[in-house]
């Protein structure tokens, strides 16, 4: 028996933590353990801990019992974590992690230096739901936990066109199909749909976009005071990077948006040459090779210009 379905046949609590702000992999992989394991485990008593996650992944089961209470004052047997790179990256859930009684980390950031008890990362992997793919029997898998699963795939892989796609990330997210889901309104519904406002203020971060590095480089910023005249939240702003990421001639993309006065969350893309995880691990930040993030304080201009040096220094070596 694998290590995960070991640990959770002995809890009979059982806590589930993503990261901050979850997207499509972090709230697939999440949902997907959590009702594996009621349908496999109905005595067990199995909570999900996570910001509120964006509406758009109202299809999946189980959505509306995620919690944000994070002063339960219950400490867990067991506590899975997934898809987070570090324990500061759980926020205040991490209180579940700290006082249960044994531990799991499941995931795929190359910088993840192992937090919990037991550590499985798989940094080769598109997305945390591929590795999860590893501990649940795959026959055992139904149609509710292979649209978590097939939703976190799409989603790390912006609908398999990013490096992390491999065979091997295609045969699981054909056999997530074969269990009858709607995969094309999944990918139109989640992924692709906007909001009129979102796409307000993607137009607006693409009209106001700067180049630099003779246009290896590509930047755009969304303060807060725009976000309040827009009436966005953070989650809207999701996509922006990719969209320009895949301005031509570009190899890094950033960007900004302000949390607090003169407090940026950093969001990276590369194509081909730029490791985004050392650079974002160096402002003391993580992720993945091509995709990665930080935050950083300061004035814009300060933010790209410490950006910008290990870009360039990553750019040259590639040169020699």
């Amino acid at each position: 028996m694998n290590r995960l379905l070991q640990m959770t046949e002995q809890a009979e609590t059982i806590a589930v933590l993503g990261h901050e702000r979850p997207d499509g992999d972090c709230v697939g992989s999440c949902l997907a353990v959590c009702n594996y394991i009621r349908e496999h485990y109905p005595e067990k008593t199995v909570q999900v801990y996570l910001e509120k996650p964006p509406v758009k992944f109202s299809y999946l089961t189980n959505f509306d019992q995620i919690s944000q209470d994070a002063a339960t004052g219950i400490s867990y047997d067991l506590c899975i974590c997934l898809d987070s790179g570090d324990r500061e990256r759980l926020g205040i859930y991490g209180v579940y992690l700290d006082t249960a009684r044994d531990s799991i980390c499941l995931d795929h950031h190359v910088t993840n230096q192992g937090y919990a008890a037991e550590n499985v990362i798989r940094s080769e992997a598109s997305s945390t739901c591929e590795v999860l793919c590893e501990f649940l029997d795959p026959e055992q898998i139904s149609r509710q936990v292979a649209e978590c699963i097939y939703t976190g795939i799409i989603h790390d892989t912006n609908v398999f066109k990013n490096s992390n796609t491999t065979e091997k990330t295609m045969v699981l997210a054909g056999k997530m199909m074969s269990r009858g889901i709607d995969f094309s309104r999944i990918i139109d519904e989640s992924f692709y749909q906007k909001t009129y406002v979102q796409n307000q203020i993607l137009g607006r971060a693409l009209l106001e976009s700067v180049t630099f590095l003779h246009g290896q480089c590509i930047f755009s910023v969304v303060r807060k005071k725009d976000m309040v005249f827009y009436g966005v939240e953070s989650s809207d702003l999701d996509g922006i990077v990719d969209q320009m990421r895949v301005t031509a001639g570009v190899e890094v993309a950033i960007f900004l948006y302000e949390t607090e006065n003169h407090v940026y969350k950093v969001s990276m893309r590369s194509k081909n040459c730029v490791d985004v995880s050392r650079v974002a691990a160096y402002f003391g930040g993580g992720g993945h090779v091509r995709a990665a993030g930080c935050t950083m304080s300061g004035s814009v201009h300060d933010v790209i210009n410490n950006l910008s040096a290990h870009i360039a220094k990553q750019i040259e070596e590639q040169a020699r």
